[in-house]
């Protein structure tokens, strides 16, 4: 101890709340240096064990004398050849020092992690750590022991220096083009479906309030953040919303134009729309599950935003969009095909009721009904020929 080294350790405060220690230290030369939990101060030697001397480190209950599993929390080390024999000799050597020369530290980032004293003489290169551990302390100990032995190298890929506003004005300009793309989305259905676009407005906006339900949720439970990646996929999911919506009325117009009512126009056309509404989402789901397992971490916020928009909107057109069009199919202005609702058969060009005789006319939602019933009875024929002559049809 140089008067130096003894200047360093009196000076040094370990309570000042300002003081920092992680500094990468020379291990040939003396260190003046405080505990992790800055209650101890030390003056150590030059290292004679280094990290790579550490073949592995584990954690866990110490046996007992009577050789069974006791009570107490440790950290098992086991030592590399060489450094087990650099630990037999510094075991023996420092179990004769009186306290606390009879201690040996180990250092992580110019902090003392842990300072055990010596009790045996260690020479077959296993020792154990104890004392007041539990299962989280005992873990972490080892982890930061077994860190040492890990050869870890860095290099610089890319460098990026990024204004502390630029992040701000991208998202800002995301979410102003999402806002345009939005209102577009909307006039567009307004001017095509009139009345109708109505209910392609109130279920995106339905959509939009779920979706930011959904991200404030996330954000608060699972610390997730919004990217411009993230963004792009928000973006790309008022289209892909609408798209649905448009599906579903272009079925509901094809039953009016075949002469159907609108409400029995409304239910049949949510049949045969729903099936590639799913169909749909499923694929652009699949897409973005595949596109978060495979790429980077930029473009696990777009792939991420677009599963979470995808599965709100079979949502919001099964439970929003669907029940809410069967009930303006009731009333007046939508059931019976004003020229303002988007529904109306004129317009469409839905076919005239046709005189068929015998003082009857065309019911073409009993046409309907009947080839429905045709279908579903030719269904179930053919399945029961297949489950009896075990012939796949």
């Amino acid at each position: 101890m140089t008067p130096e080294v003894q200047a360093q350790y009196e000076a040094l405060n370990c309570s000042d709340p300002n003081l920092d220690l992680k500094v990468t230290d020379d291990p040939k030369k003396p260190l003046v240096t405080c505990s992790t939990d800055r209650a101890a101060k030390y003056i150590l030697g030059p290292a004679e064990l280094e990290g790579q001397d550490i073949a592995d480190a584990t954690s866990g209950l110490q046996p007992n004398q009577a050789g069974g599993t006791g009570t107490e929390y440790g950290v098992n080390l086991t030592l590399t050849g060489d450094g087990g024999k650099k630990f037999a000799d510094l075991s023996k050597r420092l179990l004769n020092l009186p306290p606390p020369r009879n201690q040996f530290a180990s250092v992580l980032d110019g902090e003392v992690i842990v300072a055990p004293r010596i009790t045996v003489p260690i020479l077959d290169g296993r020792s154990s750590i104890t004392g007041s551990f539990n299962a989280t302390s005992s873990e972490a100990l080892a982890q930061q022991l077994k860190f040492g032995a890990l050869p870890m190298s860095f290099r610089v890929e890319t460098q990026d220096t990024v204004s502390p506003t630029l992040g701000a004005d991208q998202l800002s300009k995301g979410l102003l083009a999402g806002a345009i793309g939005f209102v577009l989305v909307m006039l567009y259905a307004l001017v095509q479906y009139r009345a109708l676009g109505l209910v392609t407005v109130a279920s995106l906006i339905m959509a939009a309030a779920l979706t930011y339900l959904c991200i404030t949720l996330l954000g608060w439970s699972q610390n997730f953040r919004l990217s411009m990646a993230g963004v792009t996929g928000l973006i790309l999911s008022i289209g892909m919303t609408a798209d649905s919506f448009i599906v579903y009325f272009e079925r509901v117009r094809d039953e009016i134009r075949e002469g159907r009512s609108i409400p029995a126009a409304v239910e049949a056309g949510w049949q045969r729309a729903k099936g590639t509404v799913v169909i749909s989402d499923a694929v652009n789901l699949i897409a973005a599950v595949v596109l978060y397992l495979l790429a980077s971490s930029n473009v696990r916020g777009f792939a991420y935003t677009l599963g979470l928009t995808t599965i709100i909107d079979v949502i919001i057109v099964f439970f929003f969009t669907h029940p809410m069009l069967a009930l303006l199919s009731r009333t007046r202005f939508f059931g019976q095909g004003h020229k303002l609702s988007g529904f109306d058969p004129g317009a469409l060009g839905a076919k005239p009721a046709r005189y068929i005789g015998r003082g009857r006319f065309r019911d073409p939602d009993a046409e309907l009904e009947a080839l429905d019933a045709e279908r579903a009875a030719a269904r179930q024929r053919e399945g029961s020929y297949t489950k009896e002559g075990g012939a796949v049809l």
